[in-house]
């Protein structure tokens, strides 16, 4: 199997434009985006039969070890070069941040893109989701057990939970960590209103040509059936690239707002926000 075709990775925060990234490097001819991809979890199940399994507990350890390392690596390559031609893929999944040790045990050196912002707009867009939809159980509210009543007890319960208590957990264990060291950090706010200048530091990083991008012509490229993902599930982006406006203090209320920075100052004062 030929090993010219590079795999990139972008794991992102949660509301965060992941989707509106793909699209845009879609553009560009020589690359194949995913919607939500499940290689990591191909990949993550492997590891634990590896672990699991006695026949490979009963073999030559770095013998098996070798072994597995290869059949991650080129069932990775392979499922590629099963898809597409094209030299370079860009795979999204959120948990490639979190296991990069893992993924850089079989293919080293992994590119990891992920995209930040303000966490208020995050909560704020959540919020809104939920507002848009009375007609549809969101799965946040529970009125028997008075849980998710209010927009207080909604953030408090997504703070904890997935998609966005996890993904902010496994941020400050990959800071903390050092591995953020490795990634390259894009700020939806930066991408949004000055597209190019970011693209341009993608490309720089995955050691890629810069293209030239229609910022007012998105098309969407990526597909993924978002009723597989519930009320939250919204993968649908806008053509036109343009900053989004920060409403977060007249949906969630000044004092929530405020009491999220405080929640999460170590995002705030790390990243600059």
């Amino acid at each position: 199997m030929s090993n010219n075709k590079q795999i990139f990775f972008q794991s992102s925060l949660p509301r965060s434009g992941s989707t509106l990234l793909q699209n845009i490097i879609g553009q560009n001819p020589n690359f194949y985006v995913t919607p939500t991809s499940g290689v990591l979890e191909l990949v993550f199940a492997s590891r634990h039969n590896y672990s699991e399994s006695p026949e490979f507990k009963a073999q030559d350890i770095k013998l098996m070890e070798n072994g597995f390392k290869g059949f991650c690596k080129y069932g990775l390559l392979g499922y590629y070069h099963s898809i597409t031609d094209k030299p370079y893929v860009m795979d999204k999944s959120r948990g490639w941040g979190y296991y990069q040790d893992f993924l850089n045990f079989f293919y080293p050196d992994p590119k990891i893109i992920c995209m930040l912002r303000d966490p208020r707009s995050i909560f704020c867009s959540m919020e809104k989701i939920h507002r848009k939809n009375p007609q549809t159980i969101s799965g946040v509210v529970n009125d028997a057990e008075i849980s998710g009543i209010t927009t207080e007890q909604r953030i408090q319960i997504w703070s904890n939970i997935q998609p966005i208590g996890l993904a902010m957990h496994r941020l400050f264990d990959i800071i903390e960590k050092g591995n953020d060291k490795k990634m390259l950090f894009v700020k939806f706010e930066h991408l949004t209103s000055n597209p190019q200048a970011e693209l341009n530091r993608i490309y720089n990083y995955l050691g890629v040509e810069s293209y030239a991008h229609d910022f007012n012509n998105v098309q969407q490229i990526t597909v993924e059936d978002d009723s597989v993902y519930g009320q939250f599930g919204d993968h649908k982006i806008k053509t036109k690239v343009e900053p989004p406006s920060e409403d977060y203090n007249e949906v969630l209320g000044q004092q929530l707002a405020d009491n999220i920075k405080q929640s999460y100052q170590w995002f705030y004062d790390y990243f600059n926000y």
